[in-house]
């Protein structure tokens, strides 16, 4: 959601602060604010409404020059996006700090310091903690006391960075249910919300511990953990470059990620299989041991991320035989739970540092699950710290806030722990080496697959005047235009929604007519004989179809009904070929409608609040 970015150097910090957010656009964001402490020992503020270009524009015009400075996007949960709302908030003059997260007791908090003679210039949660803050300050407690005491006072999500007048060489930072990173130089360091935001500067990076406390000087880092005594976090090394996150020749990160997706799924399977099977030691030490008494699996996730476990929940049980329920996290967390035997309880994220998803493993353990497996794309992110196994999609930086490689990548990943599991409940090993075939082939197969591309840009010109859609799928194929639908009404604005091309007569046959295109994918399987009749009742009502159909299939396009011939593939990976053309049509709906396809209105990449 929000992003953070702060510096302490031996040079003027607003440039490398500037460069920081627009690395943190793909998160989402509203408004966007830069402090800086001056020469003089000042604390001087920029803030903008939009885009960081806005701020930018600002800067040009009034440089603020100094050493010591934080930053930050906002994406708004508490007072509308303005520029009083903007961060960072600032205290008298005297403190300055940026938030990412949400307070939930600051009415309490706001009431009190009311009542102590402060008054309030924004409408947010974060406000409260900067007053906090100078009240400690005001009592003589030193800058990084006066940040633990303060978070003493807060119930809810945070992570901070912090700015004192009387500190001008010194940043406090510390993190509770948002993420936060360290970044080292020479003479210098930075905190982010992620590396992303700090690779032009440092390739060193330490990821705080839950609870964790920080002060940086242009010298060195000192690291508290949350019973205040001194410690060591590891300093890990990103393999990233700097323009690793750059569009390149592609117009926009949505699309230039849409087509690193063959490149994405072989760095994914590499190291990971060999000629026959997938190997168990990629899930993490310990995991074979671990898997080999899993009865059950319980999986959990938001967004993509739950579309890609209502897939897989097709693979779990009818290739291994095992019971697999599929859950979306903010929906788990709030009720009472059955947990089965030896059940794996296994999230799906991105990010990893999605908060419904974090807080459904952390009940998790509470509830008496066997073990917990996560599958995401970064590896230093919480919930990759806080699960007992991981394995880590290889999709590298993916900046668009619709999710496509790492979409597929997940898909990928779930295969290898259907193959495990399979191997544990019986499948026999010619079965689980035709599927590790199947997954050699993806590269290839999407390869073809984005050859569509121009023939699916010309299908767009057919929506641009749309505000409905309706996706039909069938068997897994129904996650699949789940999928489908999520991104067209993300990027394009369209309402689109996803059936069960069979619940057709049980209510969505109602809405079909002339100006309702019905998109539905049609691979070569056991179920299109059905799919097809379906389809000859969206006709029958004036509907216009648009079919997405194996290569094999015996439909061709006439008046009413347009085919798109998708390569022929395996039926395994299927739902994985079938998702790559529906992200094309979103993006090309998206791209003549003339919409922000990369950061869409009221939607952030990394949702680390609830």
């Amino acid at each position: 959601m929000c992003g953070i970015v702060g510096a302490v150097a031996q040079r003027d910090v607003a440039p490398i602060l500037l460069e920081g957010l627009k690395r943190l656009e793909y998160r989402g964001y509203d408004s966007a604010g830069l402090a800086v402490i001056s020469e003089t020992d000042a604390i001087t503020r920029h803030r903008a409404l939009g885009k960081v270009r806005e701020l930018e524009q600002i800067l040009e015009q009034e440089p603020l020059p100094g050493k010591l400075g934080i930053a930050h996007t906002r994406w708004a949960t508490h007072g509308e996006p303005s520029v009083r709302n903007a961060h960072p908030h600032v205290c008298k003059g005297r403190v300055a700090l940026v938030h990412n997260g949400i307070i939930e007791n600051h009415e309490a908090l706001r009431q009190s310091q009311t009542q102590q003679g402060h008054s309030f210039s924004s409408d947010t949660d974060t406000e409260v903690i900067v007053h906090a803050i100078y009240n400690e300050l005001e009592q003589g407690v030193d800058l990084l006391d006066a940040v633990r005491n303060t978070t003493r006072l807060l119930d809810g999500a945070y992570a901070l960075g912090v700015i004192n007048t009387a500190d001008p060489g010194r940043l406090i930072t510390t993190r509770h249910g948002s993420p936060l990173v360290i970044g080292l130089g020479i003479g210098e360091n930075f905190i982010a919300s992620d590396v992303f935001a700090l690779l032009p500067v440092t390739q060193k990076f330490i990821f705080l511990e839950e609870g964790d406390i920080a002060e940086l000087t242009r010298l060195g880092v000192n690291i508290y953990d949350k019973d205040g005594k001194r410690v060591e976090r590891p300093i890990k090394e990103s393999g990233l470059s700097a323009d690793a996150v750059e569009r390149g020749e592609f117009r926009h990160y949505m699309m230039k990620e849409i087509y690193e997706q063959p490149r994405a799924i072989a760095d994914t399977l590499e190291g990971r299989i060999t000629s026959t099977k997938v190997l168990p030691s990629s899930f993490g030490l310990g995991a074979e041991a671990l898997l080999s008494e899993v009865k059950a699996v319980q999986i959990v996730a938001c967004g993509t991320s739950y579309h890609a476990g209502l897939i897989s929940r097709y693979w779990f049980e009818s290739l291994t035989g095992l019971p697999c329920n599929v859950e979306v996290a903010s929906e788990y967390r709030y009720r009472k739970h059955y947990v089965p035997k030896d059940c794996l309880f296994v999230t799906i994220s991105q990010s990893g540092e999605t908060a419904d998803t974090l807080a459904a493993l952390k009940l998790s353990k509470e509830l008496g699950y066997a073990k917990s497996l996560s599958i995401c794309n970064v590896p230093e992110s919480s919930l990759v710290r806080e699960s007992d196994l991981s394995l880590l999609t290889h999709a590298g930086p993916e900046i668009g806030v619709a999710s496509t490689k790492a979409f597929t990548t997940q898909l990928v990943a779930l295969l290898f722990l259907v193959s495990v599991l399979g191997r544990y409940n019986g499948m026999d090993e010619k079965a689980e080496a035709g599927r590790v075939e199947a997954m050699r082939s993806l590269p290839g197969k999407l390869e073809s697959v984005l050859e569509l591309d121009e023939e699916i840009k010309a299908l767009a010109e057919r929506f641009t005047d749309k505000n409905h859609a309706l996706f039909l799928g069938r068997g897994d194929q129904y996650p699949v235009a789940m999928e489908g639908a999520l991104k067209l009404k993300e990027i394009s604005y369209i309402h689109a929604e996803a059936y069960p091309a069979g619940e057709l007569k049980h209510g969505p046959l109602a809405l079909i007519d002339n100006e309702m295109p019905v998109i539905a994918v049609a691979p070569n399987n056991q179920l299109v004989e059905k799919l097809k009749s379906n389809l000859e009742e969206v006709r029958a009502r004036g509907g216009e179809l648009f079919i997405f159909a194996d290569e094999r299939l015996e439909i061709e396009s006439e008046p009413g009904v347009t085919v798109i011939k998708v390569p022929h593939s395996d039926g395994l990976i299927q739902p994985i070929v079938f998702t790559v053309p529906l992200q094309l049509l979103a993006y090309h709906v998206a791209v003549l409608k003339g919409t922000d396809v990369d950061q869409p209105r009221n939607l952030a990449k990394s949702v680390t609040v609830e």
